[in-house]
């Protein structure tokens, strides 16, 4: 079975052909294509929706080219045409939505509708030579974080969510503060691993809660007012690069404590032995490094997607659809994009 999946739901505009072949352990990722908008956006310091839909426009039809080339295979070979329903900007949802739709329609082949979040939750899978197991999952991105219990396709038991700022979306909030450029996540990713995370003494919100939401709100909150306190007006480009660094090494730290300590609450509680962890911030170099010196200690097997799979990605939304295929889960055609998509029944945010 070859699956073409599309993504389109930010500011990436990706194609990625899945192959799931007999005698295979694991799906074959024939190509995976993204074109970034991160430099246009950069200019305005974040996305802007229309310049990001009208840019999937223009810039899908050279993606489908490279990655059928890059697969080696035409359109006739795909099988099944996957892509993004939600959640996202509708604008941009309804590009490569309607793109995947429309191929469907004149191939005579199915369509299957995408969830964004589930395609970020099972993409540590993808490569995964057992396949999907059940596990605890922690999505962590831009506008989402998320425990989600996972017993198999399309079985998801949300366990806790970001009440207020995600986690990647305080990355953001902070490094737009700090006059950091856009990504800001990895802006303080970097500049963090020069600095000393003790130096400064910032909130840990919900830390000690025996319930499993986070909240980030308030830590943007207590830079915000730390700021006038190390630089006269608190301009942030007043700051010498070694206070610019500690601020960053200390926010970071701030959100690890909280992801991590709460994923292992979360463990506790499920009796999973295997935590997977998934969405753009999965990429932070000190979350990686600290969550697996815990799983070691802890004998909990940790699920990382390399880091190309961590991003918005084409093959994420591929694998899904090739998970939903495997089951006869496909969707009709005039399923409409929600930009506010529901994860497996449950609200995935407040």
């Amino acid at each position: 079975m070859l699956v073409l999946g599309i993504e389109s739901s930010c500011d990436e505009t990706a194609v990625a052909l899945i192959e799931d072949a007999a005698g295979q352990t694991a799906p074959r990722v024939l190509s995976s294509v993204i074109s970034t908008q991160i430099p246009l956006h950069r200019l305005y310091g974040g996305v802007i929706p229309e310049l990001a839909s009208r840019n999937h426009s223009s810039n899908l039809p050279g993606v489908l080219q490279e990655a059928l080339q890059s697969a080696n295979r035409s359109i006739h070979d795909v099988d099944v045409f996957a892509s993004t329903a939600g959640p996202g900007l509708v604008a941009a949802l309804l590009v490569g939505n309607t793109a995947a739709k429309a191929l469907a329609l004149t191939a005579g082949k199915p369509f299957i509708a995408v969830n964004h979040l589930e395609g970020h939750m099972l993409s540590p899978f993808i490569l995964h030579e057992g396949g999907l197991v059940p596990h605890l999952s922690l999505v962590v991105s831009g506008g989402h974080t998320l425990l989600i219990d996972v017993q198999g396709t399309g079985q998801y038991t949300l366990l806790g969510r970001s009440l207020d700022d995600a986690a990647g979306e305080a990355f953001d909030k902070v490094a737009k503060m700090l006059d950091l450029p856009y990504p800001g996540g990895p802006e303080i990713d970097k500049r963090a691993e020069q600095g000393d995370a003790t130096r400064f003494k910032l909130p840990r919100p919900m830390l000690h809660e025996e319930h499993l939401n986070f909240s980030f709100s308030g830590l943007k909150t207590a830079v915000l007012y730390l700021l006038p306190k190390l630089t006269p007006g608190g301009n942030p480009n007043d700051l010498d690069a070694q206070t610019l660094n500690d601020l960053c090494a200390g926010v970071r730290q701030a959100i690890l404590d909280v992801l991590i300590r709460k994923a292992f609450k979360a463990l506790k509680k499920t009796g999973h032995k295997v935590l997977a962890v998934s969405g753009g911030v999965s990429c932070n170099t000190a979350l990686r490094r600290q969550l697996q010196e815990h799983c070691a200690r802890a004998r909990v097997e940790l699920i990382l997607p390399p880091n190309s799979l961590t991003t918005d990605n084409a093959a994420m939304i591929a694998f899904a659809g090739l998970l939903r295929a495997r089951n006869g889960d496909f969707s009709p055609l005039n399923t409409p994009v929600d930009p506010n998509l529901k994860l497996g029944g449950i609200q995935a945010r407040a």
